[in-house]
Parts: C-alpha cells; sequence; structure tokens
C-alpha cells in the first residue's frame, strides 16, 4: 500500500500517485509492499538529512529502504519546497518535477542507484520512461 503523510507544511499533493507508482513497481518486477511517502518543508528534511545521514545540505529527497526480497517497502520523504525551487531553476513544470522525484524514490526501492554517473544516468532514464508513461 502506497500512502502520503504531511509534516510541516499546509499545502498538499493534490493528484493521487498511487496507481502510477505501483505500476512502476509492477513494471520493474517487484511486489508492492508498504510505501510511505512523507511529503515536508526544508528545513524538516534538512534535520533527517543531518541525523540519519550525517549530511549538512537540503535535498529533494530521501530514501530508507526496507525492501525485503522482491518486496518493496520504505519511507521516502520529500520536500515539496525544495522542488518547487528546483522546478523554477530547471525552468521546469512543478507537477513534472514532483513526478520526477516520487518516480526517484520507487526506482531507489527497486535497486537504482545514483552515485556514478554511469547510474546517474541510468536514473535519468528510467524517470523520463516512467513519466513519459504518467496518465
Amino acid at each position: 500500500m502506497i500512502q502520503f503523510f504531511y509534516e510541516n507544511i499546509a499545502e498538499s499533493v493534490s493528484t493521487d500517485y498511487s496507481k502510477w507508482l505501483e505500476d512502476i513497481i509492477l513494471s520493474e518486477q517487484k511486489k508492492l509492499g508498504d510505501i510511505n511517502y512523507i511529503f515536508c518543508d526544508d528545513e524538516y528534511l534538512l534535520k533527517i538529512n543531518q541525523d540519519y545521514l550525517q549530511h549538512d545540505y537540503y535535498t529533494d529527497i530521501i530514501t530508507f529502504d526496507s525492501v525485503k526480497g522482491k518486496t518493496i517497502n520504505g519511507e521516502i520523504f520529500v520536500s515539496l519546497q525544495r522542488i518547487s525551487d528546483n522546478a523554477s531553476t530547471l525552468l521546469k513544470n512543478y507537477e513534472e518535477e514532483l513526478r520526477r522525484v516520487l518516480a526517484h524514490g520507487i526506482l531507489h526501492l527497486c535497486g537504482y542507484k545514483d552515485k556514478s554517473e554511469e547510474e546517474e544516468q541510468e536514473m535519468r532514464r528510467k524517470e523520463d520512461f516512467y513519466i513519459s508513461r504518467y496518465n
């Protein structure tokens, strides 16, 4: 089951992305377990980044993986504030940037990495592919 929660923000994500995200999981030959998206602001995610990853910088997403075999489980923290800023900086539509980040978290849980240039290119290719399949 995919669930959406909100911390330190008043706004909410208007569209239900659950079916699309589940389709990504199934397309990757995985099974849906329990996935929690926690939408928050920059400060909330910065604190998580500092406390759990010892990183002292803003980010748009942090994924905590609790995958068991082919069953995808995890918590995905998303800063809507950072997505808005990134969309502006990259001259992208906010909704498209949001979909990219939502897919990015799922792809991490499916085993994709983005530490090397090659991994990052593969991640971007997968994101683009799944964004193109969004209805």
